[in-house]
């Protein structure tokens, strides 16, 4: 759902351009006596800034001792619509490792900066780390408009118009559609961090409105996330403020670490019973069959999970079984003793997109309300997941992150 065969390999690779960096203050040289060097205090630094705004680091000490995985930190981008830009945690065993994939935060700005062809209409915020998709995760399908640049849909027989920032993999003037929603590179107002028992949390609101003029009313966007040892929460609560009925729907974009880099023993766990069949992986368009997976390439049902191999994913999964009323799913790394759960705790959430092509160290768990192209007339009016919203009405979405070893203390003496 992202960067699709070339352009995934390359990303891969770890393609990215080294810049600058961030925004850092410079002192200008100047005469100092040696007591003066020795005594004086050094100039505050700026937080860097990504789209404009401060990164906010959410952070923990940890407190197992070493005895069992914990979260130490969790980096967002407010002016990227809260992008979660890298988690890091404490591993027995590994040390301090990275959660996510993710390039450096320099590499990451200079794909970010203004003007980049990488960043046009915010597409660099799904290209790693963890993009939060809203008002819809995946694709939308629709009339191309004659210069290329917007495709139109319908919903209950009113015109959506939207950006068309996606396109074939292969062929880039080919098949253009819209992708993950309207916030990738939108500011977050009212950042506030805070301390909590056992970690950091952060707010934010985007008071989005009618979505620069794409969508059917207005919106306010509101975000939690939360920092603990055991965990990592992400919540979104969207509330239609406009007069309009409105469709909604909400996911995250994570790219979740594999980090012994050996994809080919990675397990995945998905417990979705069915698969959205596709056109192809160049362009991924829904056709609106839903087969089973039993006993198919595609049945990774199996509580441990099954091997990743060589298999190229780009997914998605319904029918979804819950554990404790939630969507778990579950990336194990038998090289590394490591293990994340993905936990859907929103009874809207309704689908689960995997991505991860074979030369990947990652797999993208995207946990999300709907269907791809939910407007589609390849559904034949069936409901894609895409929620009502009446005016004066919210949804939330809410997914939580957990980390463990695969391995129990037992097996391993």
């Amino acid at each position: 759902m992202r960067m699709r065969k070339g352009m995934a390999a390359a990303a891969v690779a770890g393609a990215f351009v080294l810049m600058a960096g961030c925004h850092t203050a410079t002192t200008p040289a100047g005469p100092a006596t040696p007591a003066a060097a020795e005594t004086a205090t050094p100039p505050a630094q700026p937080s860097p800034e990504i789209g404009g705004e401060p990164i906010v680091k959410l952070t923990r000490q940890a407190t197992s001792n070493g005895t069992k995985p914990e979260f130490l930190s969790l980096t967002a981008l407010p002016g990227r619509g809260m992008e979660v830009f890298q988690i890091t945690a404490d591993v027995p065993g590994k040390g301090e490792i990275p959660v996510l994939w993710a390039p450096t935060l320099e590499e990451l700005a200079q794909r970010m900066s203004p003007g980049s062809p990488a960043d046009a209409y915010g597409n660099a915020s799904f290209s790693c780390c963890g993009a939060f998709l809203v008002p819809y995760p995946n694709r939308i399908l629709g009339t191309l408009s004659a210069d290329g640049r917007t495709i139109t849909t319908e919903w209950h027989g009113k015109k959506i118009v939207l950006p068309a920032n996606w396109h074939n993999s292969e062929h880039p003037d080919e098949n253009k559609h819209a992708m993950h929603g309207l916030i990738l590179n939108w500011p977050v107002q009212d950042v506030q961090a805070a301390k909590i028992p056992d970690g950091e949390t952060v707010t934010g609101v985007i008071r989005a409105g009618d979505f620069n003029g794409h969508w059917l009313s207005k919106t306010d966007l509101s975000f939690v996330i939360t920092l603990t040892g055991g965990a990592v929460d992400a919540e979104i609560v969207a509330k239609n403020v406009g007069r309009e009925d409105e469709p909604m729907a909400i996911g995250w974009h994570p790219y979740f670490s594999i980090p012994s880099g050996e994809r080919a023993q990675a397990l995945l766990h998905v417990p979705g019973e069915q698969i959205a069949q596709v056109s192809n992986y160049q362009d991924v368009f829904p056709t609106g069959r839903l087969l089973p997976v039993k006993g198919t390439r595609w049945d990774f049902l199996a509580p441990g999970g099954k091997p990743l191999d060589d298999m190229y994913l780009d997914d998605n999964w319904s029918r979804l079984q819950r554990t404790n009323g939630a969507v778990q799913v579950t990336l194990t790394d038998p090289a590394s003793d490591y293990g994340v759960k993905v936990l859907g705790l929103s009874p809207d959430i309704r689908t689960v997109q995997v991505y991860s092509p074979p030369a990947a160290k990652f797999a993208a768990i995207e946990e999300q309300f709907n269907f791809a192209d939910p407007f589609g007339k390849e559904w034949h009016g069936m409901n894609t997941g895409m929620v009502t919203l009446h005016p004066g009405q919210s949804v939330q979405w809410h997914v939580r992150v957990e980390l463990f070893q695969p391995q129990p203390p037992a097996a391993k003496r």
